[in-house]
């Protein structure tokens, strides 16, 4: 019993480990009610690990938000990816043909009144 418990633990982890896509979606919700910044990583799946940060003003609306997001992921990881807005307050993250899938890991907003979710495509 022990035995198959340990089989689905690994298992689970195996899958949690693997959990890259070709796109994702990130959902801005919020406008900024102080001064603060966003990071995040780009964790491609074969090992490289692109950080990037947002410097955010009070002030800023969520959609100026979602654009600051696009530039910054734009201006730091460009190699491997493409970004766009939709929607307004939402930022797309795609792979580039020939590049390997990614997750975005360690999401961090230190901008009070903006939420982001993360959505896989």
């Amino acid at each position: 019993m022990k035995r198959i418990a340990l089989v689905l633990l690994l298992c689970i982890a195996a899958g949690a480990a693997v959990a890259g896509s070709n796109k994702w979606r990130l959902q801005v919700s919020g406008g900024a009610e102080s001064d603060g910044t966003i990071t995040m990583t780009l964790a491609l799946d074969d090992g490289q690990k692109l950080p990037v940060n947002v410097a955010i003003k009070k002030g800023t609306g969520e959609n100026a938000v979602a654009k600051q997001i696009r530039d910054a992921l734009r201006a730091q990881a460009s190699a491997c990816c493409k970004f766009e807005v939709d929607d307004g307050e939402d930022v797309l993250v795609k792979k580039k043909r020939g590049q390997p899938d990614l997750d975005i890991v360690d999401l961090q907003v230190n901008v009070q009144g903006v939420r982001i979710s993360k959505d896989r495509e």
